[in-house]
């Protein structure tokens, strides 16, 4: 009896061990192609912390940008380049501010008529229009603010043409995530509102929304993140400026336009990483804020 438990033991750690090595084998590669992934991120995020950093100071952040002049005399002299973004980083804010008072309560509407209409031929015709404006190029959508607004409304470069463009892009992942957000709300909290005889228009408003407030809030965050390191459409819309503009009709800077601004600009150079660090900066605490606001929806 006690060598056919042995024999058996044997056999069972014999299959064991295969299966132990392939397991390990399999481990150690999922580990060494994560770090391969990771590892140019991480490359990059350092890159921009050790060169950014030397730029970053108060002047930064409260002076505009400096000429190639002021920039030249700087570097010969082996000193922190004079001056920063003021004008990108309030015409930024002004802008992305702008688009999102557009496209939040046409992209929110747009999402509560999907999801009350979900098998309507109007409502899938939109979905997809959705769908796929999510995947044009930015510099498309540039374009059509440029023929739509440039040149048929402002007759200009400006911020309005700007926050526009941005707003478009900003319009389908908004409706889209209220729409996917409503969803997740029961329909028994709609039934009963309905039911204690509350108006349809305030169910709404009153119940639906609220409840699937953080949803949405983290939805919009997500849509602002995406925009806000936008180019080519401020290429055709903004244009640009050196000072810092809170008028809509007219031009206006922001930081993805600054950093084109120092590329092409050998003394800028330093201002590029500084610039692009903020903008990291900047996107990842708007994707931890949603984030945080998704995990509270989870826990609620």
């Amino acid at each position: 009896m006690m060598k056919l438990n042995l024999a058996l033991n044997h056999k069972v750690g014999v299959e064991k061990n295969p299966r132990k090595v392939k397991n390990n084998i399999f481990t150690t590669l999922v580990i060494f192609f994560s770090v391969v992934t990771i590892s140019p991120i991480i490359l990059i995020i350092s890159k921009l912390i050790i060169k950014g950093a030397k730029q970053i100071n108060l002047s930064f952040f409260t002076e505009t940008a400096p000429d190639t002049f002021v920039a030249m005399t700087a570097i010969s002299n082996g000193e922190v380049i004079p001056g920063g973004i003021l004008n990108g980083i309030t015409g930024t804010l002004f802008m992305v501010i702008m688009a999102a008072l557009i496209a939040i309560p046409i992209g929110i509407l747009i999402g509560l008529y999907l999801y009350e209409n979900p098998n309507k031929i109007y409502a899938n015709i939109v979905r997809d229009i959705a769908d796929i404006l999510q995947g044009v190029p930015s510099i498309v959508l540039g374009l059509i603010a440029y023929i739509w607004i440039v040149k048929g409304l402002t007759n200009g470069y400006s911020a309005l043409a700007g926050s526009i463009s941005l707003s478009i892009m900003m319009l389908p992942l908004i409706l889209r995530s209220t729409e996917e957000t409503l969803k997740m709300i029961p329909i028994s909290l709609k039934e009963a509102a309905i039911a204690l005889g509350v108006p349809y228009h305030k169910v709404i408003f009153k119940v639906m929304i609220p409840t699937g407030f953080s949803g949405l809030s983290s939805g919009v965050l997500l849509a602002i993140s995406r925009v806000i390191g936008e180019t080519a459409p401020l290429m055709l819309t903004a244009l640009g400026s050196s000072v810092v503009n809170y008028h809509l009709d007219k031009p206006t800077s922001a930081v993805p336009l600054l950093i084109w601004e120092f590329y092409n600009d050998p003394n800028m150079v330093n201002l590029i990483w500084s610039s692009s660090l903020f903008l990291l900066g900047f996107i990842l605490t708007l994707n931890l804020l949603s984030k945080h606001i998704a995990s509270k929806r989870k826990a609620n």
